[in-house]
């Protein structure tokens, strides 16, 4: 039986600490068992969401096959985050000396750089605070946009719902895909997504804008990606001509008609069922394309 840790701070994410205990204690029930323990500084810990956490101050025994999650919490920066005791830092340091592993959501790679576990590895976090790492540890391989990262047994993830992914990934990393895959289906995650998918889908990164004409438009596109959304049909559904949407559309998204933002819909869907086994062929098809050579063609021009 392993042993998980959580290392608590003051002002932790509940769901950066929510979702990896839900995926270990789902693996439990079903046959692998893993002891979940809560550990910090003070007996209680105040979160970002403002429910109270109770915590042991002492740590367990614990061996190489065992795991420390240190969550993320809320802070505008990095540097403006809470004060980690030097005991709680030698942990982490003495544990990976021993062969443990350590990980992070989001912000809590702050306390692995803290604790010098970065240097000369390469590390994410979330998007808000990658520059601040970069900043703060600057003999560490900052990774932008990815989902997590392993380096020699230390794992980053970028926060929030990627503690989830990291977590998943640990238990196919120790079980096998198929547990991980039947774990997420029980917690109804939609798919277990690989580290070096982007932090934000193509359904975020272009909706940054505060057009509500684009908005509803990119609406009917992100339910209709893999079927043909004629223009015309477009604009008549928004209130607008094909002329003045295509106009709107470009300005909003940053240079993207709607039909190259219906082809980034689907080549991000395609590119997530190829990692996971799917053939080209058949991951066109499933996205929409009538044969493999459009996908092929859109996946030469992005790389």
């Amino acid at each position: 039986m392993s042993h998980i840790v959580f290392f608590l701070v003051p002002g932790v994410h509940l769901l950066d600490l929510a979702g990896p205990a839900q995926v270990f204690s789902t693996a439990t029930d079903f046959g692998h068992p893993y002891t979940l323990h809560y550990v910090a500084e003070r007996a209680q810990i105040p979160t970002a969401q403002g429910l109270p956490l109770v915590a042991r101050l002492d740590w367990p025994e614990l061996g190489p096959e065992d795991l420390i999650v240190v969550p993320g919490w809320r802070a505008p920066t990095l540097d403006a985050g809470p004060a980690i005791g030097e005991a709680g830092l030698r942990v982490l340091r003495d544990h990976h000396a021993r062969g443990g592993t350590v990980a992070s959501v989001c912000a809590g790679a702050d306390a692995l750089g803290r604790a010098g576990l970065l240097d000369g590895r390469r590390c994410t976090t979330h998007h808000d605070v990658q520059d601040d790492l970069a900043r703060r540890y600057p003999r560490a391989a900052v990774v932008r946009d990815v989902l997590y990262t392993t380096d020699d047994r230390v794992v980053t993830s970028a926060g929030i719902a990627s503690g989830i992914d990291l977590a998943l990934h640990l238990i196919a990393t120790r079980h096998g895909p198929a547990v991980a895959a039947q774990v997420a289906r029980d917690m109804v995650v939609y798919a277990r997504r690989n580290g070096d998918e982007p932090q934000a889908s193509a359904m975020l990164r272009y909706r940054s804008h505060l057009d509500d004409t684009v908005h509803r438009a990119q609406d009917l596109l992100d339910a209709r990606f893999d079927r043909s959304v004629p223009l015309p049909d477009l604009a008549t559904a928004v209130g607008v001509s094909e002329r003045t949407l295509t106009r709107l559309f470009t300005r909003a998204t940053g240079g993207l008609t709607p039909l190259r933002y219906q082809q980034a819909l689907r080549l991000e869907r395609a590119e997530h069922l190829i990692s996971h086994g799917t053939t080209v062929d058949a991951a066109a098809r499933a996205v929409g394309f009538e044969d493999a050579r459009m996908l092929r063609r859109l996946r030469a021009r992005a790389t």
